[in-house]
């Protein structure tokens, strides 16, 4: 599922707004990285197209995992303020949205309705993480009985979803007009 639909599920017009005018538009070219490990990222990403892979260097370029269209890059480093555990780098030429840190930090500051639905979609999307890192890896439940009767969404959560895509599909939209 994509993770940035939790996110944009949660803001309203103008919020959706305030990042189309705020956010920066970033082409990366094939293994161009985008987050290195270790070091302070300097914004919040969103993937416009393309697909990235998250690596950790320092255990030898271990991969972690694909991410693609419609997720989140650096939510974690975002809200803990520590810097990433693993580097993110493009695969294929590809688009992302940063909304920069400073900015971000200071609308939500200023701003508590707007930082209300922003922790709101970011604790939608970091559960969402974490029951997908839990059925993968399992803890000693039976996958196939995992993949026979999957956690469904609530039907509330899958308007939400519904209206977050077409949120998304506008931010695509504004940013490339």
């Amino acid at each position: 599922m994509k993770k940035a639909l939790f996110i944009l599920g949660a803001f309203n017009d103008d919020d959706l707004n305030w990042i189309i005018y705020k956010a920066k538009k970033k082409v990366l070219l094939p293994d161009q990285t985008l987050i290195y490990e270790g070091r302070q990222i300097d914004a919040l990403y969103i993937i416009l197209s393309g697909n990235l892979k998250v690596v950790i260097e320092s255990a030898g370029n271990k991969e972690l995992a694909t991410i693609s269209k419609g997720e989140v890059v650096g939510e974690i480093s975002f809200i803990d303020t520590r810097p990433p555990l693993a580097t993110v780098k493009a695969i294929e030429e590809a688009v992302v949205l940063g909304i920069p840190r400073l900015e971000l930090t200071l609308k939500l500051q200023q701003n508590t309705g707007f930082a209300s639905r922003f922790y709101q979609g970011i604790s939608l999307c970091l559960a969402e993480r974490m029951r997908g890192t839990v059925q993968r890896l399992g803890y000693g439940v039976d996958l196939a009985d995992l993949e026979k009767d999957p956690d469904e969404l609530s039907p509330t959560l899958l308007n939400n979803l519904a209206i977050a895509q077409a949120k998304f599909n506008l931010l695509i939209q504004k940013v490339n007009d």
